[in-house]
């Protein structure tokens, strides 16, 4: 089968695929810059007035190194595990469990206190 291009001379080829390409290119982009105004960052969502008081109570019981957010929801499936949602702000108390596990942190969520996959935590 031939190309819809196929007879075109080779100069005139190559103008048609970079076009082409700088269309798309230009296409990507505005897609991009759309899909960044949409979604804003997890690191600028608004806190509520109660989750601002939470943040700075947490903040002179803990100090302010202290503070991560949660980068997406958990549900907490074992004993002492936290079901937290996304954006919300905790205190380290201990980069490990009770086993010494790591990947598991002990957190102040403002109240409640218990265990979170160090993973989905990010400083605040």
């Amino acid at each position: 089968p031939q190309l819809p291009h196929g007879h075109m001379a080779l100069p005139s080829f190559w103008k048609v695929v970079e076009d082409s390409l700088q269309q798309s290119g230009a296409q990507l982009r505005a897609f991009c810059q759309a899909f960044e105004t949409v979604a804003p960052s997890p690191g600028t969502q608004p806190l509520t007035p109660a989750e601002e008081r939470k943040v700075l109570s947490l903040v002179s019981k803990h100090g302010p190194d202290k503070l991560y957010q949660v980068t997406s929801n958990i549900s907490g499936s074992r004993e002492l595990d936290l079901t937290l949602l996304r954006g919300q702000i905790v205190a380290l108390l201990q980069n490990s469990d009770t086993k010494g596990n790591t990947s598991r942190w002990l957190v102040d969520a403002g109240g409640p206190r218990g265990f979170v996959p160090a993973a989905k935590l990010r400083p605040y």
